[in-house]
């Protein structure tokens, strides 16, 4: 039989947290979250499926950089060549490193350079668009499907090619664990020319977050008539990781600025709300568990691992941590064996599940101990 102890968590907090408003933002989807543990920290329809634009080059790059080297040669084919604005103007047969276009395409959302990359990786665009979401799926996207890697979608259905806030700012959360990625899309201008030298590019980078907010990483922006202005984007301070995405943040001009405004917001908003705590230490004994047929009457039990997050001062006082134990198991027990687990909750909220492992063994009885346990009891029955 199981039984669940729950323990809530309380903490005393070392510094008194300033708390934001809440951020005014005009994005029809928006999403941040804490970009280690992939928590939801703030939402506005962020698990509705909607347009992504060019955000969705930031797959396409996480698939060139898992899949190819940097130094390698993509051909540069008709379909390619042929893609409409904004583009760097490729030429068909044309040859160049995969990592100079993938940095043009990052840095200025060139929609050529991402077919070519995409068909270089899979032979395809539709077999690259299949790795797209499948990759999507892996990272933990509930509702992305991608049908073009470069985010036009004028001629596809809304089912064909769309994802959600949260869905875009977790894949750029995954993304920025890849050193090279945090590399290319913190570039400010780029020189880049095919292996015959005679195309030459001179590339700024046209994320104004970079170079307008304090710990800015970058990541992507994107616009199309159907998704409007979107941008995906991640700061940093003091350890401190957050990962936004706003999906629909207006058309035309003032929608253009709006997705800076936005983000902006959002992340002030982050910074000032949520702080790094440890929810629960690695080790932390958590109940016992009686074993039978041993002379170890019972087991204490620890958590296998920690759990730190970014949490706000109000959740912290609604965290527990619930334990699913056994009352008795049969020994032997070994030291590190699981024997359950606990779970963290923020109210109804899931957090993460951690095992709980035996600290000590617990041997069976030895032949000769059994034998000494049959006779006392033998001589205790005697008695009555």
């Amino acid at each position: 039989m199981k039984r669940i102890i729950s323990i809530f968590l309380l903490f005393l907090l070392s510094a008194t947290t300033v708390f934001g408003a809440e951020p005014n933002v005009a994005a029809q989807g928006a999403a941040l979250i804490d970009g280690k543990t992939g928590r939801l920290l703030w939402r506005r329809n962020a698990d509705v499926p909607m347009a992504m634009a060019s955000t969705t080059k930031i797959m396409t790059a996480i698939l060139v950089l898992e899949n190819c080297g940097l130094d390698e040669t993509a051909t540069v084919s008709r379909n390619a060549a042929r893609q409409p604005e904004v583009h760097m103007d490729l030429k068909e047969e044309e040859r160049w490193k995969v990592g100079d276009l993938l940095s043009a395409m990052m840095l200025r959302s060139y929609n050529d350079a991402a077919v070519a990359l995409a068909e270089h990786v899979s032979g395809s665009v539709e077999n690259f668009c299949g790795e797209m979401t499948k990759k999507a799926k892996e990272i933990g996207a509930k509702d992305t499907v991608f049908g073009s890697p470069n985010g036009l979608d004028s001629h596809l259905t809304d089912e064909q090619h769309h994802s959600t806030a949260y869905d875009m700012a977790l894949i750029a959360a995954y993304a920025l664990e890849n050193e090279k990625f945090c590399e290319i899309i913190a570039q400010p201008e780029i020189y880049v020319t095919d292996l015959e030298g005679k195309h030459i590019c001179n590339v700024t980078n046209a994320d104004r977050f970079l170079r307008e907010y304090y710990g800015a990483l970058g990541v992507k922006t994107g616009y199309t008539n159907k998704a409007g202005h979107c941008f995906v984007g991640a700061a940093e301070r003091d350890g401190v990781r957050l990962v936004s995405a706003v999906l629909g943040s207006g058309w035309g001009t003032t929608g253009k600025e709006k997705k800076w405004t936005d983000t902006k917001a959002k992340m002030e908003y982050g910074f000032e709300k949520f702080h790094t705590y440890e929810a629960v230490a690695e080790g932390t004994v958590f109940g016992e568990v009686k074993v039978m047929d041993s002379p170890t009457e019972s087991v204490e039990t620890v958590l296998a691992d920690g759990y730190t997050a970014l949490f706000s001062e109000e959740e912290i006082e609604s965290l527990r941590l619930d334990a699913d134990l056994p009352k008795e198991i049969e020994a032997p027990v070994g030291k590190g064996e699981k024997l359950g687990k606990a779970v963290l909750w923020l109210g109804d909220e899931r957090i993460t599940e951690i095992d709980l492992l035996a600290q000590d063994a617990a041997l069976s009885f030895t032949l000769e101990e059994r034998l000494q346990r049959l006779m006392e009891n033998w001589l205790t029955w005697r008695k009555f």
